[in-house]
């Protein structure tokens, strides 16, 4: 255990879980598993305080993956129109608005495969651009080159966002246009070029418990556990391969005691990474959402929308926080100033 000073080494925190020792914290009793959850999260974090978040969309669209639960592949019914990489300026107005809503950290997504060399300088300056207002910035640009990841690291990215989705044993069922080996190649690249790693996945797709326990194993035993890890629950969109599927059937939504339990195993096995309530969180109960950050989640996305899915909202969320004597995070992440702190000695 440590404190919240990042006084504990990288090497004490544990990366040799096995499945088994997964498996039986998912199996405890509810009360005992959301107490050992938030026993680690006092360890390390401040008790009390959300990461508050804004995600935008500055590329919708026309991806050419086949991703069975995204509404942005072009092999999705879904409505969404392709459009071309927002302007610079544009881009940096809407991360403006997110720190006057209080947001500290300023996440961007596009919808591609991987980006051409030719969006790059526009991306640097978006990045250099988000960071001159002192928040934090995170991109999704799908896999990336050698040099690309060295230009996002040269132009000061924070956090790089790439999804491992689900396990390995059922990540071919969810899409084929890649495999669970690019993601976690994409991964290691930017952690080379020394760009923090933001993977999580989505639960709700019809997985199976076991999934689950696959899903956490592979991000809590990668050679350092990701600064991020978004969970969120699937958003099932019509058109889309899992919309479609799961609609109107039982499987649509995890049950949100099982949900809270990933929460909870996800805090225990990575303590000092920021686990973040993400999607499908405007279909969450107020006493949902407690539960999860009881069990360790400490990051939620703000706003009325996130890429294309519907959002909370400020306002509501400002409502719950106050309802729960929530306070926005003000401390620096714990497994980045622990890195700092290493790194200065």
């Amino acid at each position: 255990m440590t404190n919240i000073d990042g006084s504990v080494k990288l090497t004490e925190v544990r990366t040799d879980w096995t499945r088994a020792e997964i498996g039986t914290l998912f199996d405890l009793s509810f009360d005992e598993l959301v107490y050992q959850a938030q026993t680690v999260h006092r360890a390390h974090h401040a008790a009390g305080q959300i990461q508050l978040c804004t995600l935008l969309s500055i590329k919708t669209g026309g991806c050419p993956e086949d991703c069975g639960y995204c509404s942005q592949s072009v092999k999705a019914d879904s409505g969404v129109e392709a459009t071309k990489l927002m302007d610079v300026q544009a881009v940096l107005q809407k991360a403006a608005e997110a720190a006057d809503a209080g947001s500290r950290r300023f996440c961007m997504g596009a919808a591609w495969r991987n980006p051409k060399d030719r969006d790059m300088p526009a991306i640097v300056q978006i990045v250099q651009g988000v960071r001159a207002m002192g928040m934090e910035t995170c991109m999704t640009l799908g896999m990336l080159t050698p040099s690309q990841a060295d230009m996002l690291a040269d132009a000061g990215l924070d956090y790089y966002n790439h999804n491992i989705d689900t396990s390995p044993e059922r990540y071919n069922e969810i899409i084929t246009t890649r495999t669970m080996e690019d993601r976690l190649d994409t991964l290691a690249e930017v952690r080379r070029a020394g760009i923090n790693v933001c993977s999580g996945g989505i639960l709700g797709m019809g997985e199976t418990r076991a999934d689950r326990v696959g899903f956490i194993h592979t991000l809590a035993t990668l050679p350092q556990h990701p600064e991020s890890v978004p969970v969120n629950a699937l958003v099932p969109v019509k058109g889309t391969v899992l919309g479609d599927m799961l609609a109107d059937t039982p499987l649509a939504k995890i049950d949100d005691i099982e949900f809270v339990r990933t929460i909870a195993v996800a805090r225990i096995t990575m303590p000092m990474s920021m686990v973040r309530l993400s999607a499908g969180r405007e279909s969450m109960s107020e006493a949902t959402q407690a539960l999860c950050f009881m069990a360790g989640a400490n990051s939620i996305f703000t706003g009325d929308k996130l890429l294309t899915a519907a959002n909370a909202g400020d306002d509501k969320d400002a409502a719950l926080m106050a309802k729960l004597g929530l306070r926005a995070m003000e401390a620096e992440e714990p497994l980045r100033a622990c890195k700092a702190l290493e790194a200065a000695e």
